[in-house]
């Protein structure tokens, strides 16, 4: 597919999705809901993650050493693939495609599909609540809020943060596989 097609099929998915962006950023206009936002959007850019790894090492033992080192192999799977499908096809970010949306908060890359920090959210998640259940409580809530603000702050459309979500579950699945070897 060459990038000129690839640019106007998005071009026609970012227009079906222009509506429920506007609904979604328009939120961002009141400073206290920007600002929460930018903060959780925050937290994804690894932040929340790498405590989360030390601290399995510490609350769990070996077993969430294991965990952690799982965890960190699959966050250099997940940053190749969500870089590798960026700069192939080069979608450009909600707030760049539609001048009336915001950006509330600088993004750490140029281009939006698949949402990153999604599918790290996602898929640190599922393996982290595979083997620690009771962390589900927090982390559920966590990687919902993460996946919101993308939107929200008007740098990702909704199949972004969708497409983050099922690649972010595809790759925790043999993550999990991998992990249990040795657990």
């Amino acid at each position: 597919m060459t990038t000129l097609k690839q640019k106007s099929i998005f071009q026609k998915i970012d227009k079906f999705e222009y509506n429920i962006c506007v609904y979604f950023n328009n939120f961002s206009r009141k400073k206290p809901v920007k600002r929460f936002f930018s903060i959780i959007s925050r937290l994804g850019d690894g932040g929340v993650w790498y405590t989360l790894m030390l601290g399995l090492f510490f609350l769990f033992g070996f077993e969430g050493f294991v965990v952690a080192m799982g965890m960190a192999l699959m966050a250099i799977i997940n940053v190749t693939i969500y870089k590798s499908l960026k700069s192939r096809l080069v979608r450009e970010r909600p707030y760049i495609s539609f001048r009336d949306l915001s950006c509330g908060t600088p993004p750490l890359d140029q281009y939006s599909f698949p949402s990153g920090h999604t599918l790290h959210a996602v898929s640190f998640t599922v393996v982290c609540v595979y083997f620690f259940p009771l962390l589900a409580v927090l982390l559920i809530p966590i990687s919902i809020l993460i996946a919101v603000s993308r939107v929200v702050l008007g740098l990702h459309y909704p199949t972004d943060v969708a497409m983050g979500t099922l690649i972010g579950i595809a790759i925790s699945i043999p993550t999990i596989q991998v992990i249990a070897l040795f657990v």
